[in-house]
């Protein structure tokens, strides 16, 4: 038996690219697969079948699964993603927010609709949704959220300043999250993909075959990471990289506090400059580790 056999899985923006990757594989272990996508373009403009299509293959290939084809950045539509999977499936236990579009500028020139819009599709959209699951994994005591980050969020890429605030968002809300459904066997964490995808065909300059992607960065090459970050097993508060048959992790590192006092000024801190930079020493930190650390003191 696999750890996803009659697991009802959520996936957004599951109409092509990663998205459909994870829910082919998904259906293929025997989890029941709503398949959410608006149809719309990398920026998204219009509307489409998309859904519709990853749903009739993964009937073909004897899976269950329905369509959803509501914007995750409206809330009623948002509402809708995780109603539909109630009234087809009877609940939800996995949900993978991985919808996304890009309206890439460099800051000078950046419009701020697409500020927002980007902002709303996937900080906004990934709330939405989980906000109406949460809910129902808080009451059964189970479930898994996976976030979908980006290295453009969390190390920065030139052009992207809001995808990047938006991606490095999500990172914020597993880091809470986590925490709050540490009592409740809800595991949240976060994908960092890299693969060859429509969206990432969006960016100028950038070629891509996304109905037959190169072997080596298919989008099937990340979704080993999400079925891990949604096993039984699973991991809590991680980062997770993945792409190209590759996979590492990211982490928050803090060094040592220096203990200047309450008369500190600023030419305090300018003497011992070096060493508030320095990160020999470092180690990990995150609000999971910190209640650990104090329950270890009590």
């Amino acid at each position: 038996m696999s750890d996803f056999t009659d697991k009802v899985v959520v996936i957004t923006g599951a109409g092509g690219g990663l998205g459909k990757a994870h829910a082919l594989e998904f259906a293929k272990r025997g989890a029941k697969v709503v398949v959410n996508d608006l149809g719309g373009s990398g920026d998204g403009v219009g509307s489409g079948d998309a859904a519709d299509a990853v749903v009739e293959e993964i009937k073909a290939a004897g899976g269950e699964a329905i369509a959803n084809k509501a914007s995750v950045s409206d809330r009623a539509g948002a509402q809708s993603i995780i109603d539909d999977a109630v009234s087809a499936f009877g609940t939800v236990d996995i949900l993978v927010n991985n919808a996304g579009i890009l309206r890439d500028k460099s800051f000078k020139n950046l419009v701020l609709d697409d500020w927002d819009i980007v902002v709303d599709v996937h900080l906004n959209g990934s709330a939405y949704v989980t906000k109406a699951a949460w809910p129902i994994m808080y009451e059964k005591n189970y479930g898994r959220i996976v976030l979908t980050s980006s290295v453009s969020g969390i190390y920065g890429n030139f052009g992207q300043t809001n995808y990047a605030a938006a991606k490095m968002g999500v990172v914020g809300m597993m880091n809470a999250l986590s925490i709050e459904g540490l009592s409740k066997n809800i595991r949240v964490n976060t994908l960092a993909p890299a693969a060859e995808t429509r969206l990432i065909g969006t960016i100028p300059g950038v070629e891509v075959n996304p109905d037959n992607p190169a072997p080596n960065r298919h989008p099937k090459l990340v979704t080993p990471a999400v079925l891990l970050m949604c096993s039984e097993d699973a991991p809590r508060n991680k980062i997770i990289h993945a792409g190209n048959g590759g996979f590492y992790t990211s982490a928050i590192y803090s060094n040592e506090q220096i203990e200047i006092g309450v008369d500190a000024t600023y030419e305090d801190l300018l003497e011992r400059r070096e060493q508030l930079f320095d990160m020999g020493g470092a180690q990990e930190m995150s609000g999971l580790i910190r209640l650990q650390q104090q329950a270890e003191k009590q």
